[in-house]
């Protein structure tokens, strides 16, 4: 299974992003997916999740109301849509497809994961 992440980049603080992670083939459509983020010389966090089961989404508190994360099954992608966006935002954004149809928020819950894309929110 391989991961395409994309739609990272260079904004500004307020700006918004949308990022996409599309997987090779159908075994995502039963799984979970998720986003997670690490910063220099920072450890990987979790950023959103969803589950496979429509409705099932989960946010690490510094991106609640502000990230959103969907998925269309049908083109085996999965979003984050990134609005209001500030430096501490500033990150190489990881998708990743969990082990089950749950949506983890810790990282052993995910079995693939995508190369990355680097957002960098300037102040």
């Amino acid at each position: 299974v391989q991961l395409q992440a994309s739609g990272g980049g260079l904004v500004q603080a307020g700006d918004s992003l949308r990022l996409s992670c599309t997987t090779s083939r159908r075994t995502s459509s039963n799984n979970g997916m998720g986003w997670f983020r690490q910063a220099p010389g920072k450890e990987r966090e979790f950023v959103a999740a969803i589950s496979w089961r429509p409705g099932g989404t989960y946010y690490a508190d510094s991106v609640k109301g502000r990230f959103t994360i969907s998925r269309d099954i049908a083109k085996n992608t999965v979003y984050l849509q990134m609005n209001s966006l500030k430096p501490e935002d500033t990150a190489v954004y990881y998708c990743a497809v969990a082990r089950s149809s749950a949506a983890p928020t810790n990282a052993d819950g995910y079995q693939y994961w995508g190369q990355g894309t680097l957002v960098t929110v300037s102040s």
